[in-house]
């Protein structure tokens, strides 16, 4: 499973002003709802929901909200760099500024987990987290996002 697949150009956001989760989830919600076709409101009940059974923040300033919602046709990802972290109430209880959200459809299993292991992968990796962190726009970012798993399946 490559990123690529999951996440296109256009769903990298390089400066996402966020002052709150909520309002970080709530702008990710209608970024990914336009990608998916499917009703805001939908999107975002389905990632606060999955918050309140624990917070998707890893640690490190990173997070993956995710979810699975009905009627989605494929997996969604949206790529997200905060210029000013939020909280996030993740396990470490820093502030997150680096999120990447994963919609799945309902059915997805398997590949929804291979998603989230992937994506979870690159953003432990703390060469991958720097260079998200150091690069100038949209461009770069999604440059770093996919090119990552090549060097790695070439490794």
């Amino acid at each position: 499973m490559h990123l690529g697949d999951l996440i296109s150009p256009e769903d990298v956001v390089p400066s996402l002003k966020a002052q709150s989760k909520k309002q970080l989830l709530q702008d990710l919600s209608a970024r990914a709802a336009r990608t998916a076709g499917l009703p805001e409101r939908d999107v975002f009940d389905v990632l606060w929901q999955r918050e309140q059974l624990g917070s998707t923040g890893l640690g490190q300033g990173v997070a993956i909200p995710h979810g699975k919602l009905a009627g989605l046709k494929r997996i969604v990802g949206v790529f997200a760099r905060l210029p000013e972290p939020v909280e996030f109430d993740a396990v470490d209880g820093e502030p997150v500024d680096i999120v990447f959200l994963l919609l799945a459809p309902e059915g997805a299993g398997a590949d929804h987990l291979k998603a989230l292991a992937r994506i979870s992968r690159l953003l432990r990796e703390g060469s991958a987290v720097d260079k998200l962190r150091a690069s100038k726009d949209a461009a770069a970012l999604y440059a770093v996002l996919t090119q990552e798993e090549t060097s790695s399946h070439a490794a």
